[in-house]
């Protein structure tokens, strides 16, 4: 039996399993990346939920695997050379289960890399933007009554979606005709803006057929419909 006690996380939130993945998450955009990854691939994983009402985030036992507080992170008892490996960043994670596995991301030549260029995408532009358009939409900023905030994220949600309806007006999925990380980290963020941030009018999402027809696609796979409500509150 794989041995974790050496992680201070494991002492709040103990694995039953530890052979197994652990994962610590919530089902948020960033959050079902990961759980969505698992659930395709098949990896045997233990989920354990983390909320923020109770700042779970900000304990030293969580900030001893993320000392960023953010969710999700893992740790895989069977990493590089059979040692446990902990691992935090929705974006390396994935990375790190489909080359662990060798599903959903070519393993060379150039749609390699073009799945980590879409990727990097999201990280660096979808996520971001997205998050600061439920803020000032739906969450606390939609208190604040200059408007110029707001409509700067509507308008580069609107570019970025621009931007993912042309290309996945191209292919079916993101990087060619074949199903990889790039959807499973750029999809949950879409749903999320129609979903939880509510402003499927505000950003026009009727202009972006292509990528709803995507979404809807992503959603019908039996892997997604279970990971997305992964870990239960």
């Amino acid at each position: 039996m794989s041995d974790l006690s050496q992680f201070p996380i494991t002492r709040r939130w103990p694995a039953q399993h530890p052979d197994r993945i652990q994962l610590y998450s919530k089902p948020t955009p960033n959050g079902v990346k990961v759980s969505v990854m698992l659930e395709e691939t098949g990896l045997p994983y233990e989920a354990h939920s983390i909320s923020f009402d109770d700042k779970d985030q900000l304990t030293p036992e969580f900030l001893s695997l993320n000392p960023n507080n953010k969710i999700p992170a893992i740790i895989d008892p069977n990493g590089p050379g059979n040692a446990p490996l902990p691992l935090f960043e929705s974006g390396a994670i994935l990375l790190y289960l489909a080359d662990k596995t060798g599903q959903f991301i070519p393993k060379e030549g150039a749609e390699r890399w073009h799945t980590i260029q879409w990727l990097m995408f999201q990280m660096g532009g979808v996520g971001p933007m997205f998050g600061q358009l439920g803020f000032f939409h739906r969450f606390a900023g939609k208190e604040i009554e200059d408007k110029r905030p707001r409509d700067r994220y509507v308008n580069e949600t609107r570019r970025l979606l621009s931007v993912l309806n042309d290309r996945y007006g191209q292919h079916e999925w993101l990087v060619s005709n074949e199903y990889t990380i790039a959807d499973m980290a750029v999809l949950p963020w879409v749903r999320s803006v129609i979903n939880t941030y509510e402003a499927s009018e505000l950003v026009g999402m009727n202009e972006f057929p292509q990528v709803q027809r995507a979404l809807d696609t992503f959603l019908a796979r039996p892997a997604v419909a279970r990971g997305i409500t992964i870990p239960a509150g």
